[in-house]
């Protein structure tokens, strides 16, 4: 067993739990006891001050969209859609691999233990690309959410989508049921499939039934992007007649096994059905402002009790996919929207953490708790972001962006000293670059 001495344990708890001088101790890649004042015995690391906090949850994201960084950089989602598709449609599983390793690399030296991949671009004749991001969170130890995406709906049938990058209804559910095989149940899980299709306006209703219906049948959650921009609520009302909250209740997703990307332009009772349903939503507020999109209504989703975690969203919309950065973009937003009370530094903390894990359906992650996984970001203190504060807390979010001193998952580290312990990070990015310049040819 090892304890972690010496530190301020943000522990995420029921009661908000934090142990200034506090320790944590691991055993077989659980969280065994938590604490300050007399410490149990083992082998003893001694992190000097810095802050300990469960490790962060992220809820929505493209790994392959890292070899797109940069491209149409004043679009609205439309647009910038536009100009991606003919170059993801280029995309090979070597490709993949490559984006996935960067994107989850930069993302645990962020202090983010669990990834959920939206993956929804599949070239015909290419395989093989959610394996690659699998195998890629397999060699980085990180855990891994793949959603197996899809589009069905082309430009010849009044979708956005080329034509040539949707996939048939059948082949699809057939594909997402032969990952299903890959798919963990239960506390620990290092692997799991999540059925997602893309969005209203890249498949059809048929697709979203049959979707629901084949992920309620395996046991795996659902997820879909939603009422991300005004330019979607338009299409909704002009093909299905409805606004897009009622569009997901119309085809059965209204429920506590899924959870929407966005959902930044909500009626004004439409927090209130999420948080009815139980219905999840990642939040990515740098990706809708970097495409002007909007803000998301966050503190009217808590309180109507809706599960709201954090998505970094791709690297292609995000450039800098650091959760911990995103934290402080949530709070930022919402105290635009709602005045400095809208939301506080542990509240969007929350969000990045045990929020994320709600939305994830993982209640063995997001606290640091005996029993659940031994997933853990250490933040040192010495840095100039703590310098004359005296809320660690608070320095750290508004702080941000830092780089993580130490990431724990399952009990390993993952990072150790501000560097990937099992995996060089400059090849990693030469990697991506000579990948993004190979697809962009």
């Amino acid at each position: 067993m090892t304890v972690y001495a010496n530190a301020y344990v943000v522990t995420m708890d029921d009661h908000a739990t934090e142990h200034a001088g506090g320790w944590l101790r691991v055993e077989d890649g659980l969280v065994a006891e938590v604490g300050n004042g007399p410490m149990p015995e083992g082998e003893r690391i001694d992190l000097r001050g810095a802050v300990v906090m469960p490790g962060l949850v992220n809820t929505h994201h493209h790994l392959h969209h890292g070899l797109t960084r940069g491209r149409a950089a004043d679009a609205d989602l439309f647009t910038w859609l536009e100009e991606l598709y003919p170059v993801w449609a280029r995309i090979d599983a070597e490709a993949e691999y490559a984006a996935a390793r960067a994107g989850l690399a930069e993302l645990a030296l962020s202090g983010c233990s669990t990834v959920f991949d939206h993956h929804y671009v599949f070239p015909r004749g290419v395989a093989g690309l959610v394996e690659a991001a699998i195998q890629a969170a397999r060699e980085l130890g990180v855990r891994i959410v793949a959603g197996r995406g899809s589009m069905d709906l082309g430009r010849s049938n009044g979708g956005l989508t080329p034509d040539e990058l949707t996939e048939d209804v059948d082949a699809i559910l057939a594909d997402t049921e032969a990952l299903a095989v890959l798919h963990e149940p239960g506390p620990g899980a290092w692997t799991q499939i999540a059925v997602a299709p893309s969005s209203p306006f890249s498949v059809t209703k048929r697709l979203m039934f049959e979707s629901a219906e084949l992920a309620r049948r395996l046991g795996l959650r659902l997820h879909t992007h939603l009422a991300e921009t005004v330019g979607e609520e338009e299409y909704c009302r002009g093909i299905f007649g409805c606004r897009p909250i009622e569009y997901l209740e119309q085809v059965g997703w209204l429920a506590d096994d899924v959870w929407c990307a966005h959902c930044v332009h909500l009626g004004a009772d439409d927090a209130a059905a999420l948080g009815r349903a139980r219905t999840g939503v990642a939040h990515c507020p740098t990706s809708n402002l970097r495409l002007g999109a909007g803000v998301a209504p966050v503190r009217a989703l808590i309180d109507a009790g809706a599960p709201v975690g954090l998505g970094v969203d791709g690297s292609g919309s995000n450039e800098r996919p650091d959760l911990a950065f995103e934290a402080k973009q949530a709070l930022l937003v919402a105290r635009g929207a709602g005045g400095p009370s809208a939301l506080t530094p542990r509240e969007a903390l929350r969000l990045a953490t045990r929020g994320g894990a709600e939305v994830l359906g993982r209640s063995d992650l997001g606290s640091l708790e005996a029993g659940k996984a031994a997933d853990f970001a250490v933040w040192p203190t010495d840095g100039a972001a703590f310098a004359g504060a005296d809320d660690p807390v608070a320095a750290l979010v508004l702080g941000a962006p830092q780089r993580v001193g130490r990431l724990v998952v399952g009990g390993d580290e993952v990072v150790r000293d501000g560097r990937l312990v099992g995996a060089d990070e400059d090849a990693l990015l030469r990697a991506l670059h000579d990948h993004a310049a190979r697809i962009a040819a």
